[in-house]
């Protein structure tokens, strides 16, 4: 039975799939859609056995098709105030609203309605459809699939993310990586602070180090940087330590990530990181308690999307929407794992990324019609 878009998207948007769960009963919807119109599917476990990536591919197995791109995962709803069931697609005032509405269960969709339409084509060449599970967890799904994906399927000349852009065409965003840092002190009585290694003092001059660095990034910025801010950003989003008010803090911990314009490694950032607390900050705490100390743990690395000279994506995409603007983005997407292997890469999809995670979540109707046209104006130029 065919689903409009429409209908696609509500059927999607029911399922609570939020990272911090299980997405294979979305997935099993997808596998189980695409295995009625006669398309065969390939899952992706992730390493605990608890979600899947899946891809699958329309159209003959030839080298030059696209890849559509998009992840099932989705922000939590907890804490926010919602008017709407989030669970339940709404419609009001020409607007669609649901978790996961715009970022980006309105790109995939487009992408599953579709697929009937794709089955028919003519299709000269074939669309490779993805689907990732933990985008919103500094993309760890995705990985594992995109490798599979180089190593099974012909190589395409593009690939489509359908992150929420508006449909402008993006050629570039930030690298990023996450860290957690542990302080290890020792603990006495605040009284005698100076036999003691506080553990949280120590985490707040290791978070200054952030905020120093990037305001120096700041200061030095080039103005002609089209990112918005122009410059690499350091930032600390968590964190909790010590045991009581009057003791020296035996243990602190924070998780802190770096966003890296493409003229700069995160990586590099991280190795001045390291250096600060080895030629620093540790001999202070060591000289006191040699057992104190600071571990670093690399959460995640999201390589960053490099505008390609010529790109076939960003070709194939400008003739499609017709924007010939030059658009960058500070936040990460899964776009740069596919560069990465070598495959020609863009970011572009409907909706406005100001809506993702944010309670009462919508996508415009207007976008999401004008995504559906521009899909079918895709299947259309692969048959040619």
């Amino acid at each position: 039975m065919p689903l409009s878009p429409r209908e696609m998207l509500a059927r999607l948007v029911a399922f609570p799939s939020v990272s911090t769960s299980s997405n294979l009963d979305i997935i099993h919807f997808c596998r189980d859609w695409l295995n009625s119109h006669g398309v065969e599917s390939r899952l992706v476990m992730s390493p605990e056995g608890d979600k899947a990536n899946l891809y699958a591919t329309i159209g003959p197995q030839v080298e030059g098709g696209v890849v559509l791109s998009g992840h099932t995962d989705v922000v939590p709803v907890e804490g926010q105030n919602w008017s709407t069931d989030p669970w339940t697609l709404t419609e009001k005032n020409g607007r669609l609203y649901g978790r996961g509405a715009t970022d980006m269960k309105g790109f995939d969709a487009l992408v599953l309605a579709l697929v009937p339409e794709m089955v028919r084509a003519p299709l000269k060449r074939p669309i490779h459809i993805a689907l990732s599970y933990d985008e919103e967890i500094a993309c760890r799904g995705a990985p594992s699939m995109v490798k599979v994906m180089a190593e099974t399927i012909p190589a395409p000349s593009a690939v489509i993310v359908g992150e929420p852009t508006r449909h402008a065409v993006v050629t570039g965003h930030k690298a990023s990586v996450q860290l957690r840092t542990q302080v290890t002190g020792y603990a006495v009585h605040s009284s005698r602070i100076d036999q003691g290694v506080s553990a949280v003092m120590n985490a707040a001059r290791l978070i200054a180090w952030h905020e120093d660095v990037m305001e120096e990034n700041r200061r030095n910025a080039d103005p002609a940087n089209p990112f918005e801010p122009p410059y690499t950003t350091l930032h600390c989003g968590m964190m909790a330590g010590g045991n009581a008010a009057n003791v020296v803090s035996s243990s602190a911990w924070f998780f802190s990530d770096i966003r890296a314009i493409p003229t700069e490694s995160p990586m590099d950032y991280l190795a001045r990181y390291e250096s600060y607390i080895r030629d620093v900050v540790e001999p202070r705490m060591k000289a006191i308690a040699p057992d104190t100390g600071v571990t670093v743990e690399l959460i995640a690395e999201v390589p960053g999307l490099r505008p390609e000279a010529d790109g076939a994506a960003e070709r194939l995409m400008r003739r499609l929407t017709g924007d010939n603007g030059t658009h960058v983005v500070s936040y990460g997407t899964e776009a740069g794992l596919f560069q990465r292997v070598g495959w020609s890469t863009v970011v572009c999809g409907p909706g406005d990324i100001a809506q993702a995670h944010q309670p009462d979540e919508y996508i415009e109707v207007s976008e999401f019609q004008a995504g559906e046209a521009i899909l079918r104006r895709l299947i259309g130029d692969l048959c040619v």
